[in-house]
């Protein structure tokens, strides 16, 4: 069945780079925290980087994901702006030392499985809560946590519960936190936001 053209957003995902697009300029630096096929990454590459700016951190658990990302932003940017980015088979539960506090624009989760992959392999509520929280610190006044669930199958429908539960207890004064989700489509993905105080001295450029 042929799904209906919209003129606003067609999926979660034209939200979520809408989304991006707003709060992400040349040089800033961000991580896409589970790379999958390196949709999403190579978007972030595309906001984020020039020759001499910007840094792109990309990491999952699969070495297959790594690699498949590794050979499609390859495929599609010029070396002098491939060094600008740091792929890493890594479980987005921890971030790398050399990440420091306050210093990442934006946060990408895609969460679910590996598209065409083992359905069995999916992010985890326990390990996404531990990397959500430590975002938060990675996050500059002003930036962003973007994620994306999928509740189609049931560890995504926990991981959407365990952390929709977790937000919503978040400061208000420190967090504002939106939950985009389709009410006419059953099980459909849906997208939460989250961005970071702007301190009262300081100018976010959007």
């Amino acid at each position: 069945m042929t799904r209906s053209k919209f003129s606003l957003f067609q999926s979660h995902l034209d939200l979520a780079h809408h989304y991006w697009s707003h709060i992400v300029h040349i040089g800033d630096s961000v991580i896409d925290a589970t790379c999958g096929k390196g949709f999403d990454t190579l978007k972030l590459c595309q906001l984020s980087l020039s020759v001499d700016k910007g840094k792109v951190y990309g990491f999952d658990i699969q070495a297959e994901a790594i690699e498949t990302t590794k050979h499609y932003l390859q495929a599609n940017l010029s070396p002098e702006i491939y060094r600008n980015i740091f792929l890493k088979k890594h479980c987005h539960s921890t971030f790398p030392e050399e990440i420091s506090p306050e210093s990442i624009k934006l946060i990408v989760y895609n969460l679910g499985y590996l598209p065409g992959g083992d359905k069995q392999k999916t992010t985890e509520s326990e390990t996404t809560l531990q990397s959500l929280q430590k975002g938060e610190h990675l996050i500059i006044p002003g930036g962003v946590i973007s994620m994306t669930f999928y509740p189609g199958h049931e560890e995504g429908a926990n991981e959407k519960s365990r952390i929709l539960s977790y937000i919503s207890k978040l400061s208000p004064k420190e967090w504002s936190c939106c939950h985009h989700q389709w009410v006419n489509r059953k099980d459909s993905p849906s997208l939460l936001i989250l961005q970071k105080r702007i301190e009262a001295n300081s100018c976010l450029i959007t």
